[in-house]
C-alpha cells in the first residue's frame, strides 16, 4: 500500500476526526494467538526471535489483518523488550522469565536508563 493509500484508510480517517460510515476495528495482539499461522511461526522461530526479527514481527502483525480484513494493527512486540537495554536479562519460556528478579530498591536504582534509540532498536527496523 502506498503512503497516500495508508492516509486514506478508514482507520486514518477516523484518527483525523473525519466522519465515516462505520467505526474501524482492531484487536490487541494477543487476539492472534488463536491463529494457526501464528502458532506455526512461534513453533518454528520462538517468541523472542519473532519479537526481535523485523520481518517476523511484521508478518505476525499482519496475520490477523489479512485473516479478518481488519482496519489497523498494533506492531507485534512485547512490553518486556526494553528490559535488556536496561540491564535486565529476560527470556521467554514460554512467558517472560527474569534471570534475576528485581527485589530491592538498590536493584531498581541500578537499572540503566538507555537513550531512546537504544531501548529496542529492532522495533524501529
Amino acid at each position: 500500500m502506498t503512503a497516500a493509500g495508508i492516509r486514506d484508510t478508514l482507520f486514518m480517517r477516523v484518527a483525523r476526526g473525519e466522519q465515516t460510515s462505520k467505526a474501524p476495528i482492531w484487536f490487541m495482539r494477543q487476539a492472534g494467538r488463536h491463529l494457526a499461522e501464528y502458532r506455526v511461526l512461534k513453533e518454528r522461530y520462538g517468541f523472542e526471535r519473532m519479537v526481535h526479527t523485523p520481518e517476523l514481527a511484521a508478518e505476525v502483525t499482519l496475520q490477523p489483518v489479512r485473516r479478518y480484513k481488519l482496519d489497523a494493527a498494533i506492531l507485534f512486540s512485547d512490553i518486556m523488550t526494553p528490559l535488556a537495554s536496561m540491564g535486565v536479562e529476560v527470556h521467554f519460556n514460554p512467558g517472560p522469565v527474569l534471570a534475576e528478579p528485581l527485589r530491592s530498591e538498590r536493584q531498581v536504582e541500578g537499572l540503566i536508563v538507555p537513550d531512546a534509540g537504544e531501548i529496542a532498536p529492532f522495533v524501529m527496523r
